[in-house]
């Protein structure tokens, strides 16, 4: 039997209580951002590091897929050993992974150091579950949508300063300002953050990390370099084929040991399985945004449409999008307690596609390109904050790390599709501008009507997901609350 952790702290709570969220929020954006920061460096990479542009593009591949593998094998981690243990761990790594950039010009240590960094993916699962077994039910709600909406904050915030860094100061200094960040991560985490005793003890699945891993690997490897080597080669087709066989057949062992790495029967139910559908198609589509408007800003004015933007004045045009989703973080908490979450799933997701109708309207000028963008970070904000809403309200509290990693991971799985629909879409739309090949306006209008319709399939998704009982969050509230007054008066 797990124990139950504490209900609330009391109101003369310490300094180390109090700072848990903003700690753990602080270590989510900090993730983000050094999953960002490489993105300005990558066009001069090669000639920094006296490597080819495809030898250079693992630097983005080898963190998307650690990234994808370690997340739920670290929840599942997180929920058997401790979840701050299992979070200082992470960031330790991404820590290393920042020194080793920073003192290094091989592209072989830079991708084995970037896929160091890929641990770090765990930071938002582990801390959602954190948060859960600390904080009491009136408080949570915001604390997971502002855990949440870390990811996209961090992002809006990272290429900016990385850009500026690289623009005035050595490509390294990046990396050396990224190390110090992560070791305060560490530092506040040890020292605010208490260890959570809900746990669920048991043997690791070693042999389903190792098939899991496989699996994703070869899934992820043939999405994001299938437009390099060709959708059709004999690489791709393999490692796709790769991919269906070792996870069917590590699916059938999940089902079949005691103690699985991801307990698919919770994956079955349709709370916890529409949940993780929505997740997918919402990673599909929010990623879209910063890919498209990246390239689209920069384009040379000689298109007819580009505005050619520096890297630093794209990296301003996001950051709107980033205030945006601290500041409606706490309104999808609202909404997500009044309406409950799948509704708050649902209108992001719509939100979403509103804001590509936007793109699609008008981007050419760049008051509306920032307008555009920032409406699909809010709905990216109302969706993403009421995924582990769902998942938390799914899957007992011994198995919120695990549960809520494997949602990560569809998100991440969307992303890497995300980015492969585009590249693909905007590969067959090209115009000779200056006697090199650029995408056309009308292959970004597409790329834009292919993530609004998969946010409106992400909105259907939602809407299907079987809501609470009628006065079930209540009754739950009443059994919380009661639980919490016999705690006090025990005390």
């Amino acid at each position: 039997m797990h124990q139950q952790g504490p209900i609330s702290p009391p109101r003369g709570a310490s300094l180390r209580t109090r700072l848990t969220v903003p700690v753990l929020a602080m270590c989510g954006t900090l993730m983000a951002v050094m999953q960002t920061v490489v993105v300005p460096l990558l066009p001069d990479l090669p000639r920094l590091t006296h490597s080819s542009p495809g030898a250079v593009s693992w630097m983005v591949t080898a963190t998307l897929l650690s990234g994808a593998v370690l997340t739920p094998v670290l929840g599942r981690a997180g929920d058997m050993y401790g979840k701050r243990r299992v979070l200082t761990g992470a960031l330790g790594l991404m820590t290393l992974g920042s020194v080793m950039c920073a003192l290094s010009s091989d592209i072989t240590v830079l991708i084995a150091a970037r896929a160091l960094q890929g641990a770090a993916a765990s930071v938002v699962p582990l801390s959602i579950s954190i948060l859960r077994d600390e904080l009491p039910p009136e408080r949570r709600g915001s604390a997971v949508a502002m855990m949440s909406s870390t990811v996209g904050i961090g992002a809006a915030l990272g290429l900016p300063l990385a850009a500026m860094v690289v623009q005035y100061a050595d490509w390294h200094t990046m990396f050396w300002m990224t190390s110090a960040l992560g070791a305060l991560g560490v530092t506040a985490v040890s020292w605010a953050v208490r260890e959570s005793p809900v746990r669920q003890p048991g043997r690791f699945d070693v042999p389903g990390a190792l098939g899991l891993a496989v699996g994703l690997v070869s899934l992820l490897l043939g999405v994001s370099q299938g437009g390099q080597w060709g959708w059709g080669s004999p690489r791709v087709v393999g490692l796709f084929l790769v991919s269906v066989v070792v996870l069917a057949l590590w699916w059938w062992r999940q089902l079949r040991t005691d103690q699985p790495l991801v307990d698919l029967r919770l994956v079955t139910r349709p709370r916890v399985g529409l949940s993780h559908v929505a997740a997918l198609l919402t990673g599909f589509a929010f990623y879209a945004n910063s890919l498209v408007t990246a390239q689209l800003v920069q384009a040379p004015k000689a298109t007819g449409y580009g505005l050619g933007l520096s890297i630093v004045a794209t990296g301003l045009c996001l950051l709107p999008g980033g205030v945006t989703m601290l500041l409606f973080s706490p309104l999808s908490a609202r909404i997500s307690t009044s309406r409950g979450p799948r509704v708050t799933l649902a209108l992001g997701a719509a939100v979403i596609a509103c804001g590509y109708a936007v793109r699609i309207a008008d981007s050419r000028d760049l008051w509306m390109v920032i307008v555009g963008a920032t409406v699909v970070s809010t709905g990216t904000t109302l969706a993403y904050s009421a995924l582990p809403t769902l998942i938390l309200r799914a899957v007992p509290a011994e198995q919120t790390a695990s549960a809520n990693g494997v949602n990560v991971l569809m998100r991440t799985i969307g992303q890497a599709t995300s980015s492969a629909a585009v590249a693909a879409v905007l590969v067959h739309h090209t115009s000779l501008v200056g006697g090199a090949p650029v995408p056309t306006l009308h292959g970004y209008l597409l790329a834009f009507a292919l993530a609004g319709a998969v946010a409106l399939a992400a909105c259907a998704a939602a809407l299907t997901i079987p809501g609470d009982a009628p006065g079930g969050t209540r009754r739950a509230r009443g059994r919380t609350r009661g639980a919490r007054d016999e705690a006090m008066e025990g005390a």
